[in-house]
């Protein structure tokens, strides 16, 4: 029966945790899709200000994640809510100390939010990646034309050269 209320927790923490993340990375992406792609229109501290305010998002909603998990631990486990955000904060990053453990009968939350905290820690990197990808592809568009006419498609931009990886050859120009 212990099990059942182990797994059970888990899968709702679990769930809960891919719901956050997934509709707080959607939203993300929707607001760097909206980032203008031309270099007249983004300058480098722009640039490096929108690299810093991804990363700022993606550490808040780690900070969210982590205190879903902390709630869940306080409320089944740990007297405090410092106890509580301290394990939870160590087995997200995947560190686990050891110097605050679960009651024997919670131990396999612990590893389910290890499992989850890398996982989605990979979502955020590949976010990140994301955005500087969708500056510096803006760059090297607008590298492409100069006025109306187009340059040479020796100047191919990152999302292009990164679709020849996969077996498609883009090699026309954009305009």
């Amino acid at each position: 029966m212990i099990f059942v209320q182990q797994l059970g927790a888990a899968v709702l923490l679990v769930s809960t945790t891919l719901l956050v993340q997934c509709c707080g990375v959607a939203a993300l992406i929707i607001w760097i899709r909206s980032i203008p792609r031309e270099t007249r229109e983004v300058q480098v501290f722009h640039c490096a200000a929108l690299v810093m305010q991804t990363t700022v998002a993606v550490i808040v909603l780690h900070g969210i994640v982590i205190l879903l998990w902390a709630s869940c631990y306080r409320w089944l486990c740990f007297p405090s809510w410092e106890s509580a955000f301290y394990f939870s904060a160590s087995s997200y990053a995947t560190v686990g100390y050891g110097d605050v453990v679960l009651p024997s009968k919670w131990r396999l939350l612990g590893p389910f939010e290890s499992m989850v905290g890398m996982l989605m820690s990979g979502v955020s990197i590949g976010l990140l990646f994301a955005a500087v990808t969708h500056l510096v592809d803006g760059d090297s568009r607008s590298r492409l034309t100069r006025g109306s006419e187009p340059v040479a498609a020796d100047h191919i931009g990152l999302r292009q050269r990164r679709s020849c990886y996969f077996g498609r050859s883009r090699s026309k120009v954009i305009p």
